[in-house]
């Protein structure tokens, strides 16, 4: 994760800093393990596309570009949730965690709650890479929340583990070092944590729930892992591994730059064309300067000014940061056109545009299907502490359904093409099509919409010879 992080960050010292502790013959072949010129005294010439970072970014726009559908039966308690998911920003704080998720293997969702901040229950986002799951059979039965508290004293390390149980939330404080947890100490040793110890309950440790369900959920990004096929852990979109992608594209980049550099004009002039900036400060040449007074230099180079420019290798520098921008978004399970490399800005049929996405959307269905259960998990979550913790009245906990959209939105022409041709051969009813037309319509919505359609079009009336004998 600490290597997936510093690529997804982007950071040169960064990515510096973990590749500099390698072995040093793989850091040899590595742009980012070598030594930095800074040593050299010259400024850093290594340059980093930030394409691990797009595609976390690509990842999370298919996911919650357009925010999933969440139902439940109840009408009132269908309004609470409505209300809770806004309050919650719940779009927003999805989008930046599914792009987490993306880079660093999969994100926990989390619910708790502050009645001096907010009257309802916090649906917040958990790093994997300060967490520790406990699973059984695949599934989250518990796990270990930490941060680090900032303290004045030095070399001293204040931790806060927050433990999430089925029923229970467990809260202890540990003092120690940079490398060693340390020992147990009262919360109320930190500021940061000296609220909690008076909301704890009679053991001293943790704080009831009311409910069974636990209060934090784990998202994987996609399964399996390859590194750990047996743990129940996601797997990176750099996992293939891309690291090695990612540092070549970066050397192409870097020597792309390298050719513009050395490609900027140059004058070689004689010394009689330079102008004495005096004892001990050198000469320079004035290049907007018009006229020269006579110089004494031979007849031969009189007047011999050099122009030295090289060329620039656009094509070949070009071709291949596209072809490893390919391979590395293929082994990510994108298809290329999501990066903006098919199509070349032609126009293409909405058939064509799906058959180039269908990579992508294959890699959406799988990872929605993690988020779905997630979702569904903490929104239940929310729902029950609602009425529990925070007396919300006249609303019926329930598990929610969540549904993602197709990912791509169709145009009105294609959908206009579809319901014509489906028309024609009299195979949909009119209900069908409107429903087909407005997804997000009720029934009720869309048999009106029918009847309008029917009383318009004449159809709905009935047969005037229906009766006649034959």
């Amino acid at each position: 994760m600490r290597v997936d992080d510093a690529w997804y960050a982007g950071e040169a010292r960064r990515l510096a800093s973990v590749y500099r502790h390698t072995p040093h013959r793989e850091r040899r072949f590595r742009l980012w393990g070598r030594r930095s010129s800074e040593h050299r005294q010259q400024p850093e010439q290594r340059l980093h596309v930030p394409l691990p970072g797009d595609i976390a970014s690509t990842s999370a726009d298919l996911l919650f570009a357009d925010m999933p559908t969440i139902r439940v039966s109840n009408t009132a308690t269908q309004e609470r949730l409505d209300k809770l998911l806004d309050l919650n920003r719940a779009a927003t704080m999805f989008l930046g965690a599914a792009e987490q998720a993306a880079a660093l293997s999969g994100v926990f969702l989390r619910t708790t709650w502050d009645e001096a901040i907010a009257p309802y229950p916090l649906l917040t986002v958990m790093q994997p890479d300060a967490a520790l799951p406990e699973f059984r059979f695949g599934m989250l039965r518990a796990v270990n929340f930490w941060r680090e508290l900032a303290t004045g004293r030095e070399g001293v390390v204040f931790r806060h583990i927050e433990r999430h149980e089925p029923g229970r939330i467990v809260h202890a404080l540990y003092e120690g070092t940079a490398d060693n947890i340390g020992r147990t100490v009262p919360l109320t040793e930190h500021p940061d944590t000296a609220e909690l110890a008076a909301s704890l309950g009679s053991d001293g440790v943790s704080i009831e729930t009311g409910i069974r369900e636990l209060t934090a959920s784990y998202v994987p990004n996609m399964l399996p892992n390859r590194l750990h096929r047996t743990a129940p852990i996601g797997r990176s979109d750099y996992a293939a591994p891309l690291h090695d992608l990612f540092d070549s594209l970066d050397e192409t980049w870097t020597s792309w730059m390298r050719d513009v550099r050395l490609a900027r004009g140059r004058l070689i002039v004689p010394d009689g064309y330079l102008r004495d900036a005096g004892p001990g400060n050198g000469a320079t040449f004035d290049e907007d300067r018009e006229v020269f007074a006579g110089l004494k230099i031979p007849p031969s180079e009189a007047g011999q000014i050099t122009l030295a420019q090289f060329s620039i290798r656009v094509a070949e520098h070009q071709a291949t940061a596209e072809s490893i921008v390919r391979q590395a978004a293929q082994s990510a399970g994108y298809s290329a056109q999501s990066f903006g490399l098919d199509g070349g800005g032609q126009p293409i049929t909405a058939t064509e545009s799906d058959a180039r996405d269908r990579r992508s959307m294959v890699t959406r269905g799988k990872k929605a299907g993690h988020w779905r259960h997630a979702i569904a998990e903490q929104l239940h979550v929310q729902l029950q502490l609602d009425a529990r913790r925070f007396g919300t009245r006249g609303i019926t906990p329930e598990r929610p359904s969540v549904e993602f959209g197709p990912g791509v939105v169709e145009t009105m022409q294609s959908k206009a093409t579809t319901l014509d041709l489906l028309n024609r051969a009299q195979a949909v009813s009119a209900a069908t099509r409107v429903k087909f037309l407005h997804p997000e319509w009720d029934d009720t919505a869309v048999n009106a919409e029918v009847a309008a359609i029917l009383a318009e079009t004449g159809a709905g009336a009935p047969d005037p010879v229906g009766t006649y004998p034959m």
